[in-house]
């Protein structure tokens, strides 16, 4: 009998290690792993883990455990709170120098380690992993030259364009301050001002608005990045992350019910997948521009709310990334990883619009906010293949060496640091942007990208969402449906007619 537990306590956790991590963990060690100590180091007897009827304050293990145990929360996310998260490597395929100096790319079969962090956008932290909502696809290069972050999403467009919308989103978005509810009126008033978020929420509202899973889910870089060869000369790039596993996705009664049962199915999903052995993969690709192409474009290339059509821009396959290691600490090694669009490396310039110059202003004030001044220093942080020769100096932990010795001023006469020279260096490119119009892809989204019945769904999650929002929101949503397409505008409207719910707000 006891034999018969053994194996079945060891299936279990082959199975489902994210179920059984606690088990798994008791079977690796040989017993308690050693004395407990304070975080100052102080070993604790045990009488002092029992506080009744004995003096709190001369107990450090009450003191050391009480006063940190106030203190474990740091500051949500204010988008992409919630997350699903692991390690790998980036390997090359196929050779693109001639495009990109970048060092990451310098030969096939070359792997760089990689951290790779998936969100729903707007879930707070607790909240659902199978919510309808787009999700963040972030990526971090540990290059030999620091590095470089892709922090992109799951659809290949963005909502909007000027990057002062971003306060208004987050808080439309987000719950209603006076009832601390989600809000329908809030979240289309913000869609109807905003016309061109419709193209991504049809994604949105369609059959890709839930990720079967992280490893079912693709990644694009939204921006159209540029780069430079050896030789200076300019390119522009849009990254894609395909999962090899192929894109799935769920049905909205499905992923209630899932919801239901597990708020955290994707994480989990993630966790387990990797903790067997059968670790999700992305083929990496480029859709790749010269600077002929974008002067002689028929759209605009930088515009975030469009994708650059694949007949005209196919893509050519760069790499693969591979996720093989789950985070040993969540905490530290997940909710500490911090991104930003502004750590590039030789070679990628990053992107010439304005939302891209928008978000590495709030991406590092999001994480200097979150996690202190020195949040490039906490370990997943850290450029592990580069050594770090800079000038800031002091502020809250974690400090590291602090810069030891070297002089903190720059320039200085005493053997500090220096920058290095590129002879052929490239300024990024300056562009005009006019305001979004992206009405005729999002045309060609509904009438050549889906099928009937993906159309039928994407009607009926729409009517889902819309038909609690009062009546003049309904009114302009319906007109911007009918500028998308006639047949999606008459359908969301005759929807809203037969299930029309009287709200005391139509009167107003």
């Amino acid at each position: 009998m006891y034999r018969f537990l053994v194996v079945l306590t060891v299936v279990g956790a082959v199975k489902d290690p994210a179920a059984n991590q606690l088990i798994m963990f008791k079977e690796r060690t040989t017993g308690p792993i050693g004395i407990m100590t304070t975080s100052a180091g102080g070993p604790i007897e045990h009488k002092d883990t029992n506080t009744l009827n004995s003096r709190l304050i001369f107990n450090e293990f009450f003191m050391d455990s009480v006063t940190h145990t106030v203190r474990e929360r740091i500051p949500e996310r204010v988008v992409h709170a919630v997350a699903g998260g692991a390690f790998g490597y980036f390997e090359v395929t196929h050779d693109i120098t001639h495009i990109c100096k970048a060092k990451l790319f310098s030969k096939v079969g070359k792997k760089t380690p990689v951290a790779a962090r998936f969100s729903p956008v707007v879930v707070e932290r607790g909240g659902s992993d199978t919510s309808r909502d787009a999700r963040g696809f972030a990526v971090k290069f540990y290059t030999e030259e620091g590095n470089f972050d892709i922090v992109g999403f799951n659809t290949p467009m963005f909502l909007y364009k000027d990057p002062v919308i971003f306060p208004t989103f987050v808080h439309s978005f987000k719950k209603n301050p006076a009832s601390n509810l989600f809000d329908a009126n809030s979240f289309w008033d913000f869609l109807t001002l905003q016309p061109e978020t419709f193209h991504m929420f049809l994604l949105v509202f369609g059959d890709r608005g839930i990720p079967d899973g992280y490893h079912h889910m693709p990644g694009f870089g939204i921006h159209t990045f540029e780069v430079v060869n050896e030789h200076g000369t300019k390119y522009f790039v849009r990254f894609h992350f395909i999962p090899d596993a192929g894109i799935k996705n769920l049905r909205s009664e499905e992923a209630k019910k899932i919801s239901a049962e597990d708020a955290d199915y994707n994480t989990r999903l993630l966790y387990r997948s990797i903790a067997n052995g059968d670790f999700p993969t992305w083929t990496v690709s480029l859709q790749i521009l010269s600077l002929e192409d974008v002067k002689n474009a028929r759209i605009d290339v930088f515009d975030v709310t469009k994708v650059l059509p694949l007949d005209e821009y196919p893509l050519t396959p760069v790499g693969k990334m591979v996720l093989n290691k789950n985070a040993v600490n969540y905490f530290a090694e997940i909710e500490q990883l911090a991104f930003s669009p502004g750590n590039l490396v030789p070679g990628i310039l990053g992107g010439p619009d304005k939302l891209f110059e928008g978000r590495r202003l709030a991406y590092r004030e999001a994480q200097h906010y979150r996690l202190g001044g020195n949040f490039n220093k906490i370990p997943v942080n850290c450029p592990i293949q580069s050594k770090i020769f800079e000038y800031n100096r002091d502020g809250r932990p974690p400090l590291k060496d602090n810069g030891k010795d070297i002089p903190n001023y720059y320039p200085n006469s005493f053997n500090g640091p220096v920058p290095y020279k590129d002879h052929k260096r490239v300024e990024l490119l300056h562009i005009f942007e006019e305001d979004p119009n992206n009405f005729d892809q999002a045309r060609e989204l509904y009438t050549n990208e889906m099928t009937t019945e993906e159309r039928r769904r994407l009607v009926e999650n729409i009517l889902y969402r819309l038909a609690p929002a009062a009546k003049f929101l309904q009114e302009r949503a319906v007109k911007i449906f009918h500028i998308i397409h006639p047949d999606l505008g008459s359908k969301i409207e005759q929807g809203l007619l037969v299930n029309s719910t009287k709200h005391y707000w139509d009167d107003y």
